[in-house]
């Protein structure tokens, strides 16, 4: 299926998009369209026959979790609202924790680095599945970029998704950003991950920006799109032609003059490659792979492996948003960069799904929320941490600015209780809370 080139719809670009030259489909943030209140810009692309592709964000098919039913109904619903011609979600794990642990269960708010071991394989091989059986429509899933590595790994990144590819059918999005970030911050090769990737399997790509600090790339989808990028792009382009290739930015956006601009690099970059290179069979044989690993019916069924995968997981993401100690093998310094980041991230998606927290509460807001976030993991999603932000802050007193503080009572009075808890329901929180963090 041929797409051509694309960007990231988002509101804040929604004009712009229907503006651009040369833009011959989008993709949507799948949970944040309503599929019976589709955004009248979306319509009016749709009409045009713009191809509309609803990119999900929350499965978490690299959890040791089955993928929530739910989750997959509403990504059904979506695509059948938009007509898509295939969905595409992560590799990766967003919660952790829950019954496989006997523990509660903890949201990440991002997409975390699903370990490259043959246990992971076999529980996302399942999910994948799962997944495929509830969906109108194709499935490809995308590489994340990550700050952190797991111990004691046993594939690579391309025979990983090659291993994967071969026992789904699952369609690929390649991320050439994520492959320039996992380089700069874990070492490697994109190069060599291109050339272990099932090629035929691509259904399209992404390409965005970052920036490096400190040695370290964070994958923004905030800043332009770099040279590097560019290159790993053309790389893949000398392999294949790409169906499709998409421009995401997800925040400070340009003028749509700079957003065409990269969208030209982007064109120019497919169509000035050479040749793609015809790939031999047996090519994508991971080289390290175990044969008792590799075949026979029932190579998923091990429940053990869940579990496993599970242990190992909630101990990461707990060291991530709870405080606890590093794991085993991995580097702590690296887990606290990513605990930063993910404590910035949930203090940013909480303005923006609470515009009047940081209105009411002023420059107080960011320090206030980061506080907050050292002692109380996500677990039920941003709208409801923000009430539980807001609960917290009016149980200890806060604001102080009398005027402020009736604002907040308000604004929580309006959506979580006709009062603020009383005195035994914050004790019996409190306890709960206590008996959480044990």
């Amino acid at each position: 299926m041929e797409l051509g080139i694309g960007i990231g719809w988002r509101p804040e670009i929604a004009d712009a998009v229907e503006e651009l030259p040369g833009v011959d489909w989008v993709e949507v943030v799948a949970e944040n369209i309503c599929p019976g209140h589709l955004p009248a810009a979306l319509t009016r692309l749709r009409s045009r026959g713009t191809r509309i592709i609803p990119h999900g964000v929350s499965l978490g098919l690299g959890g040791a979790d089955r993928p929530s039913q739910q989750r997959l109904a509403d990504l059904a619903e979506r695509a059948t609202a938009l007509g898509a011609p295939l969905v595409t979600e992560h590799i990766a794990f967003v919660r952790a924790g829950g019954v496989l642990t006997a523990s509660p269960q903890l949201e990440a708010g991002h997409l975390l680095p699903v370990p490259r071991t043959w246990d992971a394989l076999k529980v996302l091989c399942e999910n994948v599945r799962i997944a495929q059986d509830s969906l109108p429509v194709p499935l490809a899933l995308e590489n994340i970029a990550a700050l952190i590595s797991w111990p004691d790994e046993e594939l690579t990144e391309g025979q990983f998704l090659a291993e994967l590819v071969d026992r789904t059918g699952v369609g690929l999005l390649i991320d050439v950003a994520n492959l320039h970030t996992n380089h700069v911050n874990r070492g490697e090769h994109p190069v060599k991950a291109l050339d272990e990737l099932p090629m035929e399997a691509i259904a399209y790509v992404h390409v965005a920006g970052g920036i490096e600090r400190d040695g370290i790339w964070h994958d923004t989808h905030a800043h332009p799109v770099t040279q590097p990028v560019l290159d790993i792009l053309s790389a893949l382009r000398d392999r294949v032609t790409p169906p499709g290739v998409l421009l995401e930015r997800d925040d400070d956006f340009p003028p749509a003059e700079e957003l065409a601009a990269e969208l030209t690099a982007i064109r120019t970059t497919v169509g000035a490659g050479t040749a793609p290179v015809r790939r031999g069979a047996g090519a994508n044989e991971p080289s390290g792979a175990r044969p008792q690993e590799r075949g026979g019916a029932g190579w998923e069924n091990d429940p053990g492996a869940r579990e496993r995968l599970a242990l190992g997981q909630a101990a990461l993401l707990s060291a991530l948003v709870a405080g606890t100690p590093t794991p085993e093998g991995f580097d702590s310094r690296r887990l606290r960069v990513q605990s930063r980041a993910l404590a910035a991230k949930r203090a940013d998606v909480v303005a923006k799904v609470a515009p009047e927290l940081p209105e009411i509460l002023g420059r107080g807001y960011r320090e206030a929320f980061l506080a907050y976030a050292k002692s109380r993991p996500m677990q039920a999603g941003y709208r409801r941490d923000a009430l539980d932000f807001a609960e917290q802050l009016l149980i200890a007193g806060r604001p102080e600015d009398e005027t402020a503080r009736q604002l907040l009572t308000r604004w929580w009075e309006e959506r979580a209780a006709p009062h603020p808890p009383r005195r035994a329901t914050r004790l019996v929180r409190a306890a709960r809370a206590a008996l959480t963090r044990r």
